[in-house]
Formats: structure tokens, sequence, C-alpha cells
């Protein structure tokens, strides 16, 4: 086995202790003053240069020792990633330019932006084996990424609100908020002081070992020990005004939420202690650290983000008693949590590409808990949905290599060429995969994912238990090591590889799984089968042939190996393996029993039942239907061409979720009777699992519809709706609501939607579906009810939705949209919207769920040609100070608005925001929902393709992001979405440019400048005054205002003030990015507060770009004037605007009907 090139080698020190002091955490100034003081060991005597790792920080001296005062230099190669090449615009360009900018400050390879030089004076400090502390005095201001502050009312005093701060990162972003070496391979002890004002709690990871008051008694200081070795990417921090709450089943456990949330937090983490239970017991040792802390706070990047001994989550996910669908996120997001504290904070990876396996192993932990809080069904039917994912992931982009530092051995056929293979599948992706700054987020979900099922796939080969014990090997070693000195040299074992790892399993097992990991981890793509059958009536056979045609497509690789046929037949459920080597295989398997056609039988499935079947459908094979790879233990996709009778038999007596979930699928095509009569009878199958059951509702709704000349009695699942939720002596009145019944309180949210969905011969809605989707709003009780409606409802405005059509009417195509003209059926869903719109105001659902949907309703009777097409009651919703969910459905709208109707300021307003809002969640989700919806399609000419709009994107992605790679790849994405990898086409060719300069032999050279593109001709456009829709949906008025009750459901009616002028501004936001004008395209001009941060490069350097500096002099590698205090008058400020109510972003529309595309 190839030896791996570790940080160990390549780093000349090891990192013994580190301290790391923050005396300085000011609210008002969004600053920090703090101190670290790092204790190396160098592994050699010639040690001279000493690289960390800071960005953002201000570094004031570095010491050593606390006598010798050493030189550093600071560059930071990702302020501007392409400095030799400014004028390409092409990703091919920018991808090497920024996977070389990353390794360039990479820690694993001894590199770093900070280079402190040790001079002659402090050599004698320097020697093998002898300790060396480097003490550093640094501070941040206005940090940009790293560090999170939450500040609700700015012209509030900080004692008076909840305002908090805390630590964030994507991968190993700890340099963002204090020097360090930050690697995932550099464990070493810690010492954390944080010093506060009085009425704040400090929380970071480790031991709280004391908490000690200023003199001045107006601060106090929280001191920290974290005695097992731990990374810099696992230290984490967060100060608020946090209520405290002990887990009265593990006292060792501590919950911190904002005010007047501990109500929410008692009931979310009630049965928290049985995931540290289940993981103690699965994996046979103990929890690896004495303490641990779970954090919620407002405005987090992610949802859940564990460090070592503490979790940083989110606030929206804390739930009430009475909430039914958030509980199974929260409870899955905080085991996932508690399942990272074994691997991936107490065992880390030793390389970048090793990141799989502390991701894969997580997730298959928490993957095992909730197979046995949710059931086995709910597990299953998510490792499909995982693997259907990855298979999409990785034929639309290629395939994913999990472990790409080393290629796969050579194989023995000579024909194969795998370093060609592996070549191949590196250069598909259009970002580097060499390191985790600079690959997609999407990639990065999506290698998570697959590493997950990679695992599963080792666990069917060795066995589970087999598997565990390989885990409780490596974490036996590590607690070992953890109760050590770093002399003692045993630290790596707290680090973990994919060689150590195979090198476990053959230790525990005896098998080798190179072969394994060359196959699955070393090379990208799955799987893919097409398996078709024919019976041979005189030889009772099945005649197989599995095909790989697909090999060469994107994604999609050869298998080698066993494979399962798992065929139900009329004597039980019979299992075939065979082995597959070429693209085509055929088999013939004897059947073991003799057809037996239109008999009813009792066949026996492979759980041991024995079912009554009608055979009547079947055709003179006795297979009632086939499976292959049914236990998912391959990372594959497959197809099967089966009779429809075949699918129907597997749907209704299968016994498996996935093989159910497949056979509705495939019934989609299959617009029969019989496929009418097995859906139907699975929704009303009580024994089917209530997603099987949900899926067979939707897929029904598509079956009718195909069927609607020959469909007889009333629409479907109506009948079936009344059955289960119509009163007993009326049934076209809905009973009380009633969610005691999970499943059918699932299947009561889906069928509205699901019969929505329905169209008659003209392709509308059903009129006897809509007024019952209105009887369902007008008899909801939820009186009696012991959980909260709030989902049911959203789902109610979610197929109110779903039916509505475009508009038909000839007479209304040029016409401008009034009241009047509106058809009867848009005014009854759009009177209903806006009553609960304005409901909302005063009784607020929980986290907004009606609101959002509401929102979406509205967007579509836009494109439908119901309502003018406007974005001002979208943008209202989107503004800062909203709820998160309320946000991201209003942006979504917003996203569609722009590809559909969008002018360019509609565009500019998007890319403001995904360059300055303050919540970095909205910023990440707007980018990903530009990506997934682009404004315009690669390639084809369109008014909002504009060459201000590349040079915005390239400057954000090139230079302005140095901060935030999460956002920064999510930009990268984006601008492949617009214009692919090469140079975008609205762009001036310069060699044609150079082509028609004037030759330069004339007396006066005249200025030739590149013009843009010429606009698209277009005809004047009468405008048409539109008059107003009569309805009035008032608007929250108080946006920036949200209190915990609101964000969480109301804890009692509050109805707010209707003086629009009364309403303060909470949360202000600068915008420091000037206007871009449209008729100046040349190159999109950032803020001064934005441009590229060059100023500080040294001209003269050679081997390390930098400024050398002596101790004495001003510190370098940041803006001048960074830390002055800015002038308010040269800031912009963001005026206060209150929300544009519906009826007035309707009559102000400046777009009639002729130009809106309408579309379902």
């Amino acid at each position: 086995m190839k030896k791996e090139k570790t940080a160990d080698v390549v780093r000349p020190f090891k990192l013994a202790h580190q301290i790391l002091s923050l005396t300085g955490i000011s609210f008002e100034r969004r600053s920090i003053i703090g101190f670290v003081e790092l204790t190396i060991v160098p592994t050699k005597d010639c040690l001279r240069t000493i690289r960390l790792n800071a960005k953002q920080c201000r570094i004031y001296k570095v010491v050593l020792n606390e006598t010798v005062e050493a030189p550093f230099q600071y560059f930071d190669p990702f302020l501007d990633v392409c400095q030799n090449d400014t004028k390409t615009r092409s990703l091919e360009t920018f991808s090497k330019n920024h996977l070389a900018s990353a390794q360039k400050v990479d820690p694993d390879n001894n590199a770093g932006e900070l280079v402190i030089n040790i001079p002659t004076e402090a050599s004698h400090l320097v020697g093998e084996g002898r300790g060396l502390r480097i003490g550093i005095e640094f501070s941040l201001e206005d940090p940009q990424g790293g560090i999170h502050f939450v500040i609700p009312e700015p012209d509030e005093p900080i004692s008076k609100q909840p305002a908090h701060m805390f630590t964030y990162s994507h991968e190993n972003s700890s340099r963002l908020w204090f020097p360090c070496v930050d690697s995932f391979a550099e464990p070493c002890t810690w010492k954390l002081e944080f010093t506060v004002d009085e009425h704040m709690t400090a929380v970071s990871c480790g031991e709280l070992t004391e908490t000690v008051y200023t003199p001045d008694l107006r601060r106090k200081t929280y001191h920290y020990v974290v005695s097992t070795p731990v990374c810099a990417p696992n230290i984490a921090l967060a100060v608020g005004p946090f209520e405290i709450y002990v887990d009265p089943h593990m006292h060792e456990v501590t919950h911190f939420c904002l005010p007047h949330l501990m109500p929410l937090l008692k009931n979310s983490v009630r049965y928290m202690h049985e995931a540290f239970e289940f993981f103690e017991e699965l994996l046979s040792t103990r929890y690896p650290f004495t303490c641990y802390k779970q954090v919620f706070v407002d405005e987090a990047d992610v949802d859940v983000h564990a460090y070592s001994t503490m979790s940083i989550l989110s606030t929206n996910l804390l739930h009430s008693i009475a909430i039914i669908d958030q509980t199974f996120a929260t409870r899955t997001a905080m085991s996932k949590a508690i399942a990272e504290q074994f691997f991936g904070c107490f065992i880390t990876m030793q390389n970048w590409s090793d990141t799989w396996l502390a991701k894969g192993i997580a997730e298959y932990l928490c993957g095992l808990y909730s197979k046995k809080c949710f059931g086995n069904n709910a597990y299953r039917e998510w490792v499909q949905t995982e693997m259907a994912e990855v298979v999409k992931y990785e034929e639309q982009f290629g395939g994913i290599i999990l472990d790409s530092s080393q290629p796969p051995a050579p194989l023995p056929v000579a024909t194969n060429s795998p370093a060609t293979v592996t070549k191949q599948q590196e250069i598909v992706h259009y970002f580097p995969i060499k390191n985790l700054h600079t690959m997609s987020p999407k990639y990065m979900n999506a290698m998570r994912k697959k590493a997950h099922i990679i695992i599963r796939m080792l666990e069917h080969r060795i066995g589970q238990e087999l598997l565990l014990q390989v885990y409780n090997k490596q974490l036996a070693l590590a607690a070992n090591a953890a109760t050590t000195k770093i002399g003692s040299g045993l630290w790596h074992n707290l680090l973990i590889s994919t060689n150590v790892f195979t090198k476990a399993i053959f230790t525990v097992t005896g098998k080798d799984m190179s072969v394994f990991m060359d196959q699955w981890v070393r090379t990208g793509g799955h799987a893919k089968f097409l398996l078709t059958s024919v019976f041979n009536r005189k030889r009772n056979t099945i005649e197989l042939e599995i095909r790989q045609d697909c090999v060469n497509q994107k994604g999609v690789k050869k298998y080698v190996g066993p494979l399962l046929v798992q065929l139900q037949e009329l004597d039980g459920t019979f299992k075939h393996t065979l082995q597959i080597e070429n693209t085509v295989v055929k088999a013939d398997i004897t059947c073991h029993s003799k057809s037996r056609r239109n008999k009813k039988k009792k066949i026996p499935l492979c759980t041991g039942e024995e079912v009554d079947m009608d055979l009547s459908p079947m055709d003179d094979s006795p297979v009632l239907w086939i499976r292959l790879d049914p236990e998912m233990i391959i990372s594959r996709s497959v197809v099967i061409e089966q009779p429809d009778f075949q699918w129907q038999f597997q749907l209704r007596h299968e016994r498996d979720v996935t093989a159910q979930l497949d056979a509705i699928a495939a019934l989609e095509k299959y617009a029969t009777p019989a496929t009418r009569m097995a859906l139907t009878d699975t929704i009303e199958n009580p024994q089917c699992f209530h997603s099987v059951r949900c899926k067979a509702a939707q897929c029904l709704t598509k079956v009718a519809t195909s069927m609607i000349t020959t469909w007889q009695g009333p629409p479907a699942m109506l009948a079936i709706f009344r059955k289960f939720f119509g009163s007993f002596s009326a049934r076209n009145i809905i009973k009380q609501n009633n969610f005691s019944n999970f499943q059918l309180y699932f299947l009561q949210k889906t069928i509205p939607v699901a019969m929505a969905g329905l169209r008659t011969s003209h392709g509308i809605c059903p009129s006897e579906v809509f007024r019952f989707l209105l009887d369902l709003f007008k008899y909801n009780d939820n009186s009696r009810n012991h959980y909260s409606d709030n989902y049911y409802r959203a789902a109610l405005v979610d197929a109110l939705g779903q039916s509505i059509t475009p508009v038909i009417s000839v007479v209304q195509q040029g016409a401008q949209i009034t009241a009047e003209n509106l058809s009867a059926d848009a005014k009854l869903v759009l009177e209903e919207v806006t009553r609960l719109l304005n409901l909302e105001k005063q009784l607020p659902s929980y986290k907004y769920s009606v609101t959002v949907s509401c929102l979406k309703v509205l967007r579509k009777l836009q494109k439908c040609g119901h309502l003018p097409s406007n974005p001002k009651i979208y943008r209202s919703y989107a503004e800062y100070g909203q709820y998160i969910d309320v946000r991201i459905a209003a942006l979504e709208c917003l996203v569609d608005f722009v590809k559909v109707d969008g002018k360019w300021e509609d565009l500019e307003h998007l890319m403001d925001l995904l360059e300055t809002d303050a919540d970095p969640m909205v910023r990440h989700v707007l980018a990903r929902l530009l990506i997934d919806n682009p404004p315009f399609e690669r390639g084809q000419r369109h008014k909002l393709d504009r060459e201000e709009l590349v040079e915005r994107i390239w400057t954000n992605i090139n230079s302005l992001l140095s901060h935030d790679s999460r956002l920064r790849c999510d930009m990268v994405d984006l601008y492949y979405s617009l214009y692919g990898n090469k140079r975008p086409l609205c762009l001036p060719n310069p060699e044609l440019s150079a082509m028609f300069k004037p030759p330069k032999v004339l007396p006066i050279q005249a200025e030739v400048k590149t013009s843009p593109p010429s606009p698209i001709d277009e005809k004047p456009i009468d405008i048409i005054d539109v008059a107003p829709v009569e309805f009035i949906a008032e608007m929250p008025e108080n946006l920036h205002k949200r209190t915990a009750e609101q964000a969480f459901g109301p804890t009692e009616v509050k109805v707010e003030s209707q003086d629009v002028d009364a309403v303060k501004a909470v949360k202000e936001e600068i915008i420091d990015v000037e206007d871009i004008e449209e008729h100046k395209p040349d190159e999109y001009q950032p803020s001064e507060a934005k441009k590229p941060k060059t100023e500080f490069c040294s001209e003269d350097s050679a081997s390390l770009p930098g400024i050398m500096v002596d101790s004495n002099a001003t510190p370098v590698g940041f803006e001048p004037g960074m830390f002055k205090q800015e002038d308010d008058s040269s800031k912009e400020q963001v005026k206060d605007k209150t929300p544009e109510t519906l009826s007035s972003a309707d009559s102000s529309s400046d777009s009639g009907p002729s130009q809106m595309e309408l579309t379902m």
C-alpha cells in the first residue's frame, strides 16, 4: 500500500497546547481583542519559519517565550485569486488559481497566511523536542465571516435585548477568528478564557473551571479547559444572555437557549439522553468527553454544527409538544451532532481527503439511531432517497470521488488504464476537488450522502457486528492516546484515514478491503442496470438479461462483482446471486413453481407470512415480480422492465417500502383500471407505511388525469377522504381535527393536494374538487386537537395553489387585469389567501408556515395570468427582520419572477441581497435558488445577460469573498450555471477587438473603446393602466421586530399597532455597494469597503508573497484605516420600508398580461 503523505510528515513541529483568550468582546463595535499562545515542539533543530493560519485578524505583536519579538509576514492569496490573469473570466482559469491559492495557505502543506520568522537572537530557544511558546496579540473588527453578531435593535442598549454572537465555520475555518494551525490533523490541549459583560454567558468547548468577575464587577471571565487533545476547527464560542437548562437525565449535558424559549427547549431535548445511551451501547464505549453542551442561536448558517464537547444549533429546531412534523427533523439533527462527537470531533481526519470517513461514519450511526427511533420503514426510505440523490448528482455533474489523494491501484487486466480513468473523472468537474474550500457545496452535500452509502456497503460486506468492532477499536486506541502527553507519540491514534481504516478492518476481520476502497472510494461513479426477463414455458425458466449500456454516460461506471436477484414466485421468495463480469449478462433461472392462472392461492412472502392473491391477471409465468439488489448494497441505479400486473402485485403484497415506492413510480405509466384499484387499495390500507400511502395518492392523481375520458364515479380520492375524515352524520362535512393517529395525519395533509392536481378534459381542476377544497377551509376545526394544525392549513393552501390553471380566456389576453375580469375560482382563491395572510398577523402559525404557502400561491396566480406580475410584495417579505422561512419563500418567488418577467433592477436587487444580507444562511440559500432556477439559460441571448453581471459575479468570486469559502463556491456554481466553463459569450472578444484597432502609423492615435453588445431591439410597448384588484391583504408592519413567541407560535394573542410611523427599525443594514449604471457596462466596480485588498502585496516578494516587517513596525496585511471609526455620513443607510400591501403591489404593476409567460 502506498505510503500517504500526512501533515505530520510535512509540518516541522507538533502542536502541544494552545491558550485562547478573548478579553474585549464588543457588541457595539462588533469587535474582539484577543491573545493566543501556541506551545509547539519542533521536530528538527533547523526550524527558522513557523507558518500559522489567520484571516481578518490584525496582528499587533508576535513574541517567542515571552521574551523575543519575532518579525512576521502576512499574505492571503484568497484576497485576489487570479492575480496574474485579470481578463480571462473563464472558470477553467479560475479553478486552477483557486486550488493554487487554497494550497498556498493549507496547514496540511505546512503553509499559512501568517509566516513568523525566528530571529537569530531567538535561535537558542529552538531545539528538537524543546517546547517553544508563540504569543500573538490580535484583534478583529466587524468580521465578515467566522463570527456572527446578532443585534436585533442597534439603537437599544445591549443589556436590554437578546443580542448574542457565535462562531461558525465551513470545514476548517477557525482561522477567521483566531490565529491557529487550522488543521483537523493537529490536535492539542486547550485553555480558553472569555471576558464578557456581566449579563452575558460565554459557552465554549471543554469543562468550565471557574467564572471570575473583573475588579470593576461589570464583566466576568469564563475559564474553560479542554484536557482531551482536539483540533482548532473543533473549537467554538457562543456569547449571549442565555437561559440554562441542565438535562435532568444526564447532568453532564447542559442546554442553552435565548430568553423566552425555555418551554420549547425543554420539550425539544426531552429524549436526547436516549441518543447518548444508544451510541454508547452500540459502540461499546463511553462518550469520549466529560461534558456536552447544546447552544441554540438565531441566524445560524446551518441547522446544526458539532464541535468538541458542544454543538451550536439553530433556534428554528425548537418546537412545542403540539408540533408533529418538526419533531423528526429536530431529533435527527441533535442525534447527528452527538454521533459527530465520536467521529468528527474526538476522532478527526488525517487529511482533507479523509473527510468522507468522518462524515460517512457519523451519518451511518445517526441513521441507525433514526432506525431505532422512527422505525425500519422510515430508515429504508431515507437510504433509498439518499441513493437516488447521489445518482442524480453524479449523472448530472460527474462521479464523486470520496478520496482523491491517491489513484486506485492498477487493475490486472492489461487493457484497462486506471490512471487515465481517474484523470477523466477528476476533470469532469468545473471546480477543484482537492481542497475542502474549493468544492461546490452541492458536491460536498452529495459526497456526504455517498459516504454514508459506501459505509453501508461495507457493513453488508463484513457484517454490522464486525464493523462496529472496527469503530470500537479506533475509539479505544483514541481514548488511550487522549490520556497521554504529546511526547508519547500516540496522538496519531486520534486521527483516521482511508488507509488506517482499511488496516483496521483487516486487523479485526481478516478481510482485505483494498480492492473495495479502490473501486468505490478512490473511483467515482455508480452502476446502472437495466433488467429484462422472458419466461420460457417449456423449460419453466425465467431468462434474465442484465445490461449496463450506460457505462460511457457521465457519472456511470461498469460494475463487476456479485449481484443479487430476488424472484417472488407462487411458492415463495427465492434469491439468486449472479456474477456480473460484462456489460451484458444473461442467465436462465429455473422456477420453483408451476403456473396456476385464474386461481386464488395463498402465497408465502419473504417475511414468512402467507397472503391471498387473485392470480387472474397473470400470464403463464409463475414469477409474480422481480427485484434487483433489494438491500441496496451497491451504489446503483436500477431500471426493471416488467408487465403492469407484476408492478401491481409488488405494490399490493411486497412488504419492503422501497419495493412499494419503486412500484408506485413505475405504475405512473400504466393508466388502467387495475392500476387505479391497486393505488386506491394502497391508500386505504392501514397496514401500509404512511409515506407509501401518500406517494400512492400522488400517483393516483396522474393516473386519474390520464384516464379522464374513461373515469367513472366521483373524482379520485374524494370518497376515500370522506370515508376517513368525513362526519358520521354528513360525509360532506369534515370531522374535527384529531391528529393522534400520525398515519392519518400525513394522509389528511396529502390527499387534498393530490386531488387539487386532478384535471378535466379541458385541463382545469374539476369544480367538485374545488368546492371540496373550499369546504375544508370552512369546516376546519382544531379546537379539541392536542396538536397544531399549522402544517395542515399550509397544505390546504398548497392545494388551492395546485388547483390554479393558466388563464384560457381569449378576451383577456390583451386586456388589463381587474377584479371584474378575474375568474370566479381565482377570485375565491385570492380571497382565501388574503384572509389567511391577514390572520397570520394576529395569530401567527408555527414558523409562519401558512404565510410561506400563501406567498407561493400568489406567485402561481401571477404566473398563470390571474394577477399582474409584480415583485413588490415579495421584496417586502424578503427583507431582513422577517422570519427566515418567510424570507426564503419570498426569495424563491423573486427568483422565479426574475426568470419569467424580471428586469435588470430586479436581478440587481437579488444580487444586492446575495452580497450584503446580514444572515449568512439567507445568502447561501439565495445563491442555491439562483443556481437551480437561473435568470436565463446558458448560451441563449437574453436581456439580463449583461457584461455588468459577469463582472459583478467575477469580482465576488475573485476577491470579495475571501472570508466565506462556502458562499464563494456558491457563486462559482452560479457563474457556471449561467456561463459554463468558458469565457461568457456576452463579453467582447479581445482578439476580435485587436483586429479592428487602427494602425499605429497614424499620427494621432484614437482611443478605441470596446463597446458592449447592443441590446435586443424592442418595439415600444404601450403602458396600460392596471385597475387595482379589490381586495386587501395587510402585511406585517412591524417587519424588523420578531420575538421568540412570534417565530414559534404565540403564547397569547397580541394585536400589533397599526401606526406605521411608530414602527422602529430594529436591524439596520449598511449597504456600501455603489449602484451599477446601465449605460456603463464596462466593469463592475465594487464599493470602497469591498475592493480587492491588493495594496499590501509586496512587489519584490519571491519565495513567499507578503511584506516583511520588523517587530516595531505597524501591523501589515490589512486595509489602512480598518480600525478607524467610520463617519456615519459616509455610509448609505437602508431606509425603513413598510411592506407594500397586496393591493398596492398589484395596482402598481408595470407589466401587462401580454408580457407574461403563462405556465402551469
